[in-house]
């Protein structure tokens, strides 16, 4: 399993870009209010591709033995994601008014930032750590 490691993290790397394009696409569409928000590959593609990530982050957690309560850095990108989902909820769906949910998506975007500098870093500071 170890000799995949590198097409399973690149993978996972691909997957949360896309994540991040599709979830800007979306808030945009909700903040304009748009029809195309509700057309059937956009409600289904982003969860396909969002569960792909997440499977491919724990398969790449379980390979090398990573655990949160072993590596602060991970259980920091790991809370920053429920934070993520939260927020993208309330920019995608559950915002009341336009700027609500822009709000909302602009703060998901920090908190995805946020994760990708605690993976780069290595470090619960994220982009703040000294390399």
């Amino acid at each position: 399993m170890i000799e995949h490691y590198f097409l399973i993290k690149h993978l996972h790397i691909t997957a949360a870009t896309l994540s991040l394009a599709l979830f800007a696409l979306r808030a945009w569409w909700s903040v304009r209010e748009s029809p195309w928000l509700q057309r059937r590959w956009v409600k289904v593609l982003p969860h396909i591709n969002d569960t792909l990530l997440l499977a491919l982050g724990v398969l790449l957690m379980v390979m090398l033995r990573m655990w949160p309560h072993q590596h602060p850095w991970l259980a920091a990108k790991l809370i920053a994601l429920l934070v993520y989902i939260g927020l993208g909820t309330l920019a995608i769906k559950r915002g009341r008014s336009p700027a609500v949910r822009g709000g909302a998506a602009i703060a998901a975007m920090a908190a995805f930032v946020y994760m990708l500098g605690a993976a780069l870093q290595k470090s619960p500071l994220s982009w703040l750590a000294v390399a």
